[in-house]
């Protein structure tokens, strides 16, 4: 994808890739509720496009609503919204949004934060705000815990409620990913009496490919039996995880050989893809740090 900023107008179409969580703890919990987790993200090479073109009476208009989902609750339509009340009256003209969906809602794959998340970078450039990559984590943060992540755009240890990060390593593999038919409601899982919530912390630095658990798995396995089936069938592929608090699962791979012959011999019905990793966001370009 381009890093120019110029290259990008407003009839460009501008991705916004999926994540996955290489592992997932829940290291405590705050007074208020919130809890505390350490994570290594990684951003992957598929995810919803959207697009945007300018409307000149301040409105921001969802071209392409969800089933099910007003207008005035899609976290694009609140994130360009947000964005236009942190700029101030008359600086930002309004916009139509159009959203070619990919990515399954409540898979873990952070569809809806990205999503997000590409509203804020693209605005912010379309717009010309000129807002630094922190404002608009900050920003972000206030949609939901996944945004800053995609926002800050690299490969990262996160920390806090995500909203702390450390640049890490993280190799090429490729990435098999397998959706279950289920929709995994994130909030079902964190209220869960069952989840594991002191699991000790590591530094940043500590970590390394391979290492950790996504402590939300047992959880959703649980609740979910879908998938436990999955992750069943893809741990004979390799060490299969589950994503934030799922329902995708992923096994990372090292040749792309591996993932087509998994793919042809997935029971028939079930969903799955591969994918690479991308070391930055396409529009890592569109805001300054």
């Amino acid at each position: 994808m381009p890093g120019n900023t110029a290259l990008w107008t407003w009839d460009s179409a501008y991705p916004a890739p999926a994540k996955l969580n290489l592992f997932l703890h829940v290291v405590g919990r705050r007074g208020d509720g919130y809890h505390l987790l350490q994570t290594v993200f990684r951003l992957l090479d598929r995810g919803d496009v959207l697009g945007f073109s300018p409307r000149e009476d301040g409105r921001i208009v969802l071209d392409t609503p969800l089933p099910g989902v007003a207008p005035e609750q899609d976290l694009t339509v609140r994130a360009a919204r947000l964005l236009q009340e942190a700029a101030g009256p008359g600086r930002c003209p309004g916009a139509h949004i159009r959203v070619e969906k990919h990515l399954p809602m409540g898979g873990g794959l952070g569809g809806g934060s990205s999503d997000a998340a590409t509203v804020l970078l693209a605005l912010n450039h379309l717009w010309g705000l000129g807002f630094s990559r922190t404002r608009l984590q900050v920003l972000g943060l206030t949609l939901g815990a996944d945004v800053p992540f995609f926002i800050y755009g690299r490969s990262a240890f996160g920390e806090g409620v995500g909203e702390a990060f450390t640049p890490v390593a993280v190799g090429d593999p490729w990435y098999l990913v397998l959706e279950p038919p289920v929709g995994v409601p994130t909030a079902a899982i964190f209220t869960d009496p069952d989840l594991v919530r002191n699991t000790p912390s590591i530094r940043p630095a500590d970590w390394r490919e391979g290492w950790g658990h996504n402590d939300l798995e047992a959880v959703a396995c649980r609740h979910f039996p879908a998938v436990a089936e999955h992750l069943a069938w893809l741990r004979s592929w390799g060490p299969a995880a589950m994503s934030g608090s799922g329902a995708c699962i992923f096994v990372p791979l090292n040749h792309r050989e591996q993932g087509d012959k998994a793919l042809a011999q997935l029971p028939a019905g079930w969903r799955g893809w591969l994918s690479r990793g991308l070391a930055q966001h396409p529009l890592h370009a569109l805001a300054s740090d």
